[in-house]
């Protein structure tokens, strides 16, 4: 009988190994727009590839119960964390919640943009949309993104700072705005978009940044990789993968435009063959010869 107890706890255990030995999965917060989904991606090709027993899940969901998510420990990490101004609110309510990974790109910003066909003469900042033929040519309207953004919070600021009576800011998802920004150019029409760099766009149409004197919008910013608080303890292979991550934005800008031409993943797989050197120390933390 001991020998059968014996030969059944080992053939359980045989059983229940393949289980013990299953991928852990990181899970990944995203939003939809085209940076977060791209440097997301990027993330969960290297996690999945290169980290051994790991795995990478991407989420999306809008920005708001993001950050919840985040504070609560039902997400692990989001890649687009936008600092000083950006998400400013939201990192009131939860910094103290989560921990700050890395900075994953510089030199962000946020503003309203133009196409290039609209004379600079006629706008050239936001204070010239108080003129009542610029403010007809633009049938009083600013075309924005998703009502939790930071950048729509920031919009609507700017809308009292600058006193533009009669505007209304059209909400709507980031697809929706560049849709309503590639019909506006087709057809040669005056459009003010809220945009915000690194994005495709600036490689798809000819735009501009217009003024902004009162510095409603913000000014540059830095885009972190945020986890819950543990997450380190839990995944230290990829904390520190995450801590070392840090995309050129120019070179983001490129990729997001390579990934709307043929797909993200496409994309992604471009970017990794080309900075080969760059993500093996992105991974290890040592510098290759």
């Amino acid at each position: 009988m001991k020998k059968l107890i014996t030969a059944m706890a080992l053939a359980a255990s045989l059983t229940a190994g393949p289980a013990l030995a299953q991928d852990k999965t990181v899970k990944l917060g995203s939003v939809a727009w085209a940076d977060a989904e791209f440097v997301t991606a990027l993330a969960k090709t290297i996690i999945d590839e290169r980290i051994e027993g790991v795995n990478a899940e991407i989420t999306q969901l809008d920005i708001a119960p993001l950050f919840q998510g985040l504070s609560k420990g039902d997400l692990d990490v989001s890649m687009n964390v936008w600092l000083p101004g950006t998400h400013a609110d939201y990192w009131d309510r939860v910094g103290k919640d989560v921990v700050t990974l890395g900075v994953v790109y510089t030199g962000a910003k946020l503003g309203w943009v133009v196409p290039d066909y609209v004379p600079e003469d006629q706008i050239a900042s936001i204070t010239d949309l108080k003129k009542d033929e610029v403010k007809d040519k633009l049938k009083g309207k600013v075309q924005g993104i998703d009502p939790g953004a930071g950048l729509t919070r920031l919009s609507k600021e700017a809308l009292d700072k600058y006193e533009l009576e009669g505007y209304e800011l059209v909400t709507a998802s980031d697809a929706a705005m560049t849709a309503a920004l590639d019909r506006a150019i087709r057809r040669k029409e005056w459009i003010v978009a809220t945009g915000w760099s690194p994005h495709w766009m600036f490689g798809a149409y000819k735009l501009r940044y217009i003024e902004d004197p009162e510095n409603a919008l913000g000014g540059v910013e830095r885009v972190y990789a945020v986890s819950r608080k543990g997450f380190q303890n839990d995944f230290p292979q990829v904390a520190e993968f995450l801590m070392r991550i840090n995309v050129p934005v120019g070179e983001l800008e490129a990729a997001m435009f390579d990934a709307r031409e043929t797909s993200i993943d496409e994309a992604v797989k471009k970017y990794i063959a080309a900075h080969k050197a760059r993500v093996d120390y992105w991974v290890t933390g040592e510098i290759g010869s």
